[in-house]
């Protein structure tokens, strides 16, 4: 039997998920690859996907977009990429229904894994490097740095936000870190000694900033919370900054006058990984792809696992994925 993760109405994950079983998949066709699931992430987002839902679904919903695991069957006359082989590690995405033991997948979906990364680096290859590369990007683009502006960040400690940190560095762009603990910025700190951290429960954390950049102009911002707090950036850029929302963890309105966007010109821009897999090139979306096995390789030691569940405890992995102060991603191995 295939157990598979689904869901037929929108809701609390929690609540509305279930573990589904039927046949194992029959043998690939041609243009897929049978791949045997070893560990997929539950990322926040999935959760967002799931929970804003419309109406009833007539039959389950396969959930999750990310997997990694083995390759069992490629099919008839099917063109993969040259590393990748029957037996060999795979990851999969964009994937719908990559939480299941087994996938069928598009061949041209499937990335090998390279052999100097475990699965618990390889179930989180794409997703979140990719959002890194989409973000620097989305920066660079607008010109945001200049010579000697400043990047800002909030929710630095999370998945994203340490590989964002770790890219930053190696190409010299100067940053600000904000985490919404004390203890969030002691941790942070001990990882990345020489990027400010700033917490945010501090009353006076936007004076903070400012100490930090030393009269330097912030530039760009990158935030996937939004509300109050997005607000706060927009008073920190510089005339023709730059922010960039790429997540609503926040239940919140960002509000904004006006005459903040006349006078100090800014730009704000929306960006999210169905965007880019929207708006991209197929030649950008496999540059971006190699790209992001650079940063796994690079950055192994930042791709934290929070906890490793079954599927039998699906219920504790998707309440464990948004748990405040979590470190790191919840995977799932089926």
């Amino acid at each position: 039997m295939n157990r598979r993760v689904a869901y037929t109405r929108g809701g609390l994950p929690a609540d509305v998920l279930t573990v589904t079983e039927e046949p194992e998949p029959a043998a690939p066709e041609r243009g897929q690859v049978l791949i045997r699931t070893t560990a997929f992430p539950v990322h926040p987002g999935d959760l967002q996907a799931i929970e804003a839902y419309p109406g009833k679904a007539a039959t389950p919903v396969p959930a999750g977009v990310e997997a990694t695991g083995v390759v069992e069957a490629i099919g008839p006359g099917t063109r993969v990429a040259s590393d990748v082989e029957v037996g060999g590690r795979v990851t999969v995405f964009p994937q719908p229904g990559a939480w299941s033991q087994w996938i069928v997948a598009d061949a041209d979906v499937v990335v090998a894994v390279p052999d100097e990364l475990p699965d618990e680096v390889a179930a989180q290859m794409l997703v979140n490097p990719l959002t890194t590369v989409m973000l620097r990007r989305e920066a660079e683009e607008h010109q945001a740095f200049g010579y000697d502006g400043f990047l800002v960040q909030t929710a630095a400690g999370s998945s994203v936000g340490r590989l964002v940190t770790g890219v930053s560095q190696f190409h010299n762009l100067a940053l600000v870190n904000l985490v919404r603990s004390e203890r969030g910025a002691a941790e942070l700190r001990k990882r990345f000694p020489d990027v400010p951290v700033v917490a945010t429960e501090h009353p006076g954390w936007a004076d903070e900033v400012r100490k930090a950049v030393g009269g330097r102009p912030i530039s760009a911002a990158f935030d996937p919370i939004g509300g109050k707090l997005a607000e706060s950036l927009l008073d920190l850029l510089t005339p023709g900054g730059k922010l960039v929302s790429y997540g609503l963890i926040a239940e919140e309105p960002i509000s904004v006058h006006t005459s903040t966007l006349l006078n100090k010109a800014l730009t704000l821009r929306g960006k999210h990984i169905g965007r880019w897999l929207s708006e991209a090139s197929a030649e950008r979306r496999a540059s971006d792809v190699a790209t992001a096995k650079q940063i796994a390789l690079a950055l192994q030691d930042q791709f934290d696992v929070a906890a490793t569940y079954g599927l039998g405890e699906l219920v504790n992995a998707v309440e464990h994925a948004v748990r405040p102060g979590k470190v790191g991603t919840v995977l799932v191995r089926p």
